[in-house]
């Protein structure tokens, strides 16, 4: 507590400086602060303010948790959860096909130092843990850099990680209630080399099915945006596997999310995650020795300009949102942040309306302007309030200001540094009170703690594993459900 004092009446002194250095400046632009500008800037800036207000409130919100709940797209919104084929279009390869063995990669014929067999993973049951990408992957259109591998077979895509992990925003070769703790060769290895990252699920057997032997399957993320499901051993067909406590799927997932109003809500902090895109493969084909590819089909985020946003080709639906400077149709991550900023309005209007062409007229005469000024009466009139603003002295002013920030810099470390050393004399001299004690107590690890992600339900229920600089190794018990 008392460093934390201290640290206040530090900041609080510098910042007085700061402040008061600052007051004797704008007293001298006051009037000129008041003079520029016209009334529709101001009403733009106020406005832009607002906005920002509004997104800030948002994505706080956001940060501080609260409950979530996960549900399909409302009625009144045109998108629909099927395979639209909009933003992927996919293939299917059986074992006689000849590019299934080009598409499945080796983790055994790599270098060891290119393959990491995750301890943790490869040791539990519903556990899953962050991998960072070493390049951008595009995925509905969005960049993703951090992802979550899970031991049921499949990959989290998301950014904001809520309890019921396996409902939306996935990549899933097969996801199903595997168990890789059952057996010393069943491991979850991955590899990035820069432009390519695969996770394979090897050797893993169903929780309370054990004995109907190990499945073998991967993924593959390609930097292009690809995605590969290839599967070397399915010993049980995919409509036999049960779904009573654990989600199957196999496919692809997005959605947004979005903050409802707090007039139809009992906590301001709920958050609702809506799924507006799925991929779901047929099952009958997945057999040992196949293979799926997926191919990413442009979006309207990868236009950067509002030109190509409302003329490509490529894409349908889409809308210039000028103030964010992004091109959408509204329906992907960033939608609470496109209703925010009143995008919805914004993205009917046109290019010409954002960078509007000057009459050929007004540009002659622009080019034509003589930088001598005319001496008019407006001119005489506007010229004694320029000579009220011009002749205080700007040394004088950045002298005073300086001098008030540097001895409240100076005066703030000075007493900062006397404190410390006395608290590391005190400590040191009486080691056996109550202080020394607390905080060596409130000590933080090496490492971030578990999270957990629990529902009503408890069928989804995953611990997230988040490793420190080493990775640990040996069993980690999971946590048991109902």
């Amino acid at each position: 507590m008392g460093l934390c004092a201290v640290l206040l009446i530090c900041l609080s002194q510098a910042e007085l400086g700061r402040v008061w250095a600052q007051e004797c400046k704008d007293a001298y632009r006051g009037t000129a602060l008041r003079t520029d500008g016209d009334a529709a800037s101001f009403q733009r800036t106020r406005g832009d303010r607002q906005n920002q207000q509004k997104h800030r409130e948002a994505r706080n919100a956001q940060a501080e948790g609260g409950g979530v709940d996960i549900s399909p797209l409302p009625d009144n919104m045109t998108r629909t959860v099927e395979d639209s084929q909009k933003y992927y279009i996919w293939e299917s390869f059986g074992p006689t096909d000849k590019k299934t063995e080009l598409l499945w990669v080796d983790l055994n014929n790599l270098h060891k130092s290119q393959v990491r067999i995750h301890g943790i993973l490869s040791n539990t049951h519903r556990q899953a843990a962050r991998v960072a990408l070493s390049f951008d992957f595009p995925f509905y259109g969005h960049n993703i850099r951090q992802i979550i591998v899970a031991t049921g077979g499949f990959i989290f895509m998301g950014e904001i990680t809520h309890r019921m992990l396996t409902a939306t925003q996935y990549v899933a070769p097969l996801m199903a209630n595997f168990d890789p703790s059952f057996s010393t060769n069943s491991t979850v290895r991955y590899m990035d080399n820069g432009t390519l990252f695969v996770v394979q699920w090897d050797k893993v057997r169903l929780k309370d099915r054990e004995n109907e032997g190990p499945f073998t399957f991967q993924a593959a993320l390609h930097s292009n945006g690809s995605i590969i499901f290839n599967y070397r051993e399915v010993p049980v067909p995919v409509e036999k596997i049960n779904s009573t406590e654990h989600p199957v799927k196999v496919g692809l997932s997005d959605a947004f999310m979005a903050i409802l109003p707090a007039s139809q809500l009992s906590d301001a902090k709920q958050r609702t995650i809506y799924e507006y895109h799925r991929v779901e493969i047929d099952t009958t084909k997945i057999v040992s020795g196949s293979a799926f590819e997926f191919t990413p089909l442009p979006t309207c985020l990868q236009h950067t300009s509002c030109e190509l946003c409302l003329a490509s080709n490529l894409t349908t639906g889409c809308g210039w949102c000028n103030t964010l400077q992004r091109c959408s149709d509204g329906i992907d991550r960033h939608r609470q942040e496109w209703l925010d900023y009143n995008c919805p309005e914004e993205s009917k209007g046109k290019c010409e309306d954002y960078n509007p062409v000057l009459p050929e007229a007004t540009m002659s005469s622009f080019n034509n302007f003589s930088p001598e000024p005319t001496t008019s009466l407006a001119d005489l009139e506007e010229q004694p309030v320029t000579r009220d603003i011009e002749p205080s002295s700007p040394n004088h002013r950045g002298i005073t200001e300086n001098t008030a920030i540097i001895a409240g810099v100076v005066a703030a470390l000075v007493l900062l540094v006397t404190l410390t050393l006395l608290a590391v004399y005190y400590i040191n001299t009486h080691p056996t009170v109550a202080p020394p004690f607390y905080l060596m107590q409130r000590r933080t690890n090496n490492y971030w703690p578990s999270m957990k992600f629990r529902n009503q339900s408890c069928h989804s229920t995953y611990a997230e594993v988040e490793l420190g600089v080493h990775e640990k190794e040996g069993f980690i018990e999971a946590e048991h459900c109902c």
